[in-house]
């Protein structure tokens, strides 16, 4: 087939059109602003390929059928029922589902080619057999790594590490074993036996690799599984030659790895710390917390009241939302409290750490979901400056990331990490339901300043009672 064939074929126009979506959808959803418009592009894309998938001519139209209608409920449904504090959870979901059908494609693709081998004991050509075995480990180990960290999100499973003895040394060792195995099928020796060891193998992997990996951790690993999710489906279209697989798994695949690298970054921690360091055990120390988890010793409790006053009546407050205002869902409080504080004046800003909450951008999507002004935003490094000339900090569910611990304390498990200074403020107030220890296990120091008071309760709650008391100042 020469180029003008080629360009012609109308299946490879349209393969080369969803390639531009998607790039063009990448580009949009790099910013709040563009995200949506970025989403609507990418999907744009996705039809006009399934669609030029689908004129390629099908065995099973009823099978096909059948899948298309099931998923699009399954989507749909899932996509309008779930809440936006449980986002985290239907990615690792879906990052697990794409992982698992490309190893299932891949392993389809693969018992298909040993039934047509015209040699017995059947054997592949070298360069289908990487492409498959690549595909299909990678695949299965995404897949079941993404069923892990959902269950660990959801919290049906604990979300600190389990660690045993000679963990390490277990997942290399079948680590090895799925190396070798790989190999074999490559090699063409026994290559059925060798095939499904490596796919089981890669299975168990996935299992092993992500329970030792705490929940501070959660977001980094959603960025990594989801790389692999993307080389997965990058090795699966060279299995099926189909471009427009490549190109999006090529996508998925250096865009997961870049933000997984920025992710570990902004925690100033290697990749491998955070895979293999058991981050977020509980550490043995003094606790902060009395009976019933309430404030003791240096740690000052505050009412309703008292915190109403307080934000009422400063300049400006810098709010710092966390992963217990996802919990508690209290994005919309958040914002009817800050249009309350407004209206006395007060300029209100939110202080978004990168790693807050549970996946990447957590906070600003939930923020975003309850209208607040995306300029009202503020990263990190331009707004820690402005901690010292704010007159409260309010922190809301946030623990690790405004720890002051991981400036002063070097023997601190988050030493290192750039966080939040919170503790530079005015005044700190903190909404927290108890004194427990965040994803990282170990306490607060921040908690015993004498500039910090807390107020206890569920967030949503404490921050409606808030937004009631200011509006009746």
């Amino acid at each position: 087939m020469n180029a003008a064939t080629a360009l012609a074929n109308p299946v490879d126009i349209a393969y080369l059109v969803t390639g531009i979506c998607f790039i063009v959808g990448l580009r949009y959803l790099s910013h709040p602003r563009t995200a949506r418009l970025g989403n609507r592009i990418s999907a744009a894309g996705m039809l006009i390929a399934v669609v030029a998938t689908l004129t390629q001519g099908i065995v099973a139209w009823s099978i096909v059928g059948g899948g298309i209608l099931v998923g699009a409920a399954i989507g749909i449904y899932s996509a309008r029922a779930v809440k936006m504090t449980a986002m985290p959870q239907m990615v690792a979901l879906f990052n697990g589902a794409g992982g698992g059908a490309a190893a299932l494609v891949a392993t389809g693709e693969f018992l298909r080619l040993l039934v047509e081998s015209p040699t017995r004991p059947p054997t592949l050509p070298i360069d289908e057999s990487i492409t498959i075995v690549l595909s299909a480990i990678i695949g299965s180990l995404s897949f079941s790594g993404s069923i892990i960290a959902f269950l660990k999100l959801q919290e049906l499973m604990t979300g600190r590490p389990i660690v045993y003895r000679g963990q390490q040394f277990v997942n290399g060792l079948l680590a090895i074993v799925i190396v070798a195995s790989a190999i074999a099928v490559i090699l063409g020796t026994n290559i059925e036996m060798a095939f499904f060891l490596a796919f089981g193998g890669a299975l168990l992997l996935g299992v092993l690799f992500v329970l030792p990996i705490g929940g501070a951790d959660m977001p980094v690993v959603i960025s990594l599984l989801n790389a692999f999710t993307g080389l997965a489906a990058a090795m699966t279209g060279f299995v099926l030659s189909n471009n427009v697989l490549i190109i999006s798994g090529a996508l998925v695949g250096a865009s997961g790895t870049v933000l997984t690298l920025l992710m570990s970054k902004a925690m100033n921690r290697s990749i491998t710390n955070v895979l293999f360091g058991a981050f977020g055990q509980v550490q043995a120390g003094a606790a902060l917390s009395g009976a019933n988890g309430k404030a003791s010793g240096n740690v000052r409790a505050a009412s309703v009241d008292d915190v109403a006053m307080m934000l009422a009546y400063a300049k400006e407050v810098i709010i710092v939302p966390g992963y217990g205002m996802a919990v508690a869902q209290a994005q919309h409080s958040v914002r009817e409290l800050a249009d309350q504080l407004e209206k006395h004046g007060v300029e209100v800003k939110y202080a978004i750490h990168p790693v807050a909450g549970r996946m990447p951008g957590h906070m600003n999507v939930l923020l975003a979901e309850a209208n607040v002004p995306y300029p009202a935003l503020y990263d990190m490094e331009d707004i820690n400056p402005q901690f010292a000339r704010a007159d409260v900090a309010l922190v809301i569910g946030a623990n690790d990331v405004t720890n002051p611990a991981a400036r002063n304390v070097p023997s601190s498990p988050i030493y290192g990490m750039p966080i939040l200074d919170v503790d530079k403020a005015q005044n700190v107030v903190v909404l927290k339901r108890s004194m427990n220890t965040g994803f990282a296990g170990i306490d607060n120091p921040l908690y015993e300043d004498p500039k910090t008071v807390m107020l206890f309760g569920d967030a949503k709650k404490s921050v409606d009672e808030l937004a009631g008391a200011v509006k009746g100042l």
